[in-house]
């Protein structure tokens, strides 16, 4: 039985915790035929001490007619009762070969009682030991089955790289239109009406800025600066020239 349940749990181990047969019921199976079998073995035992008690039994039996036998003759030959005596005699040698045979016969019935008490205590500690062996591989079953749960809600579980990728994509979408309105914008600097417009502005910051100087003069906050009002007007009349003159003079003829 013992050689059974080590050859069934080396076969688990043998072809892992992928068994086709829950391990807990095996074990539990396995524990039943052992205490089946160590209690089969206990009556054998309680037969075999039985016939071992009564041997003994019978060979104090025996004694006790060998003894009542032997003191009955010496009482016999005190009374001169030869005959009788020799009777006895004769008698308890026959019960002397019983009581010889019978003795060899416990002997050999003490010896094996002892076997069997000592199998039967060694059948016990093995059964403890395997039951607290049958506890251990429980336990593991129960912790290889909760790892591969785990093991299944973690590949089951969603990771970042979607989400990483999401935010790449956006990324990428933001810095593209960022590139695009600052392509357009450098084009858009190079436009003829963008550079009217930087010009309508210019102009627009001279006249105030005259206008500015002339008010501090009249509330005599600053000297007079006539002068000084009317030099940029003469500098940028003076540079739309030279821009005129650079491109064929046409400003010059809508001028006359």
């Amino acid at each position: 039985m013992l050689k059974r349940f080590m050859a069934l749990v080396r076969s688990w181990f043998g072809r892992g915790l992928d068994v086709l047969e829950n391990p807990d019921v095996l074990l539990d199976q396995a524990k039943h035929d052992m205490q089946e079998m160590h209690a089969r073995n206990r009556e054998r035992a309680v037969v075999a001490i039985t016939a071992k008690n009564n041997l003994q039994n019978q060979v104090d039996d025996l004694q006790k007619t060998v003894d009542n036998l032997q003191a009955k003759a010496e009482f016999a030959l005190k009374r001169g009762d030869r005959e009788l005596a020799l009777q006895l005699l004769k008698e308890k040698q026959g019960y002397e070969q019983s009581l010889q045979s019978a003795r060899e016969t416990l002997a050999t019935a003490i010896e094996t009682a002892e076997q069997v008490k000592v199998a039967i205590k060694r059948e016990e500690e093995q059964i403890r030991q395997k039951t607290a062996e049958a506890l251990a591989l429980k336990a593991k079953w129960k912790q290889a089955q909760i790892q591969s749960e785990m093991e299944k809600q973690l590949q089951g579980m969603g990771t970042w790289e979607d989400t990483n990728n999401t935010f790449t994509q956006a990324k990428n979408k933001i810095n593209n239109k960022l590139s695009e309105a600052k392509a357009l914008n450098e084009i858009g600097q190079t436009n003829v009406e963008s550079r009217l417009r930087q010009l309508e502005v210019t102009e627009t910051d001279v006249a105030a800025q005259s206008e500015l100087e002339a008010l501090e003069a009249k509330l005599g906050l600053a000297a007079p600066i006539t002068q000084s009002v009317t030099a940029p007007t003469n500098e940028i009349e003076a540079e739309l020239a030279r821009l005129e003159q650079k491109v064929g003079g046409s400003g010059g003829s809508t001028g006359s």
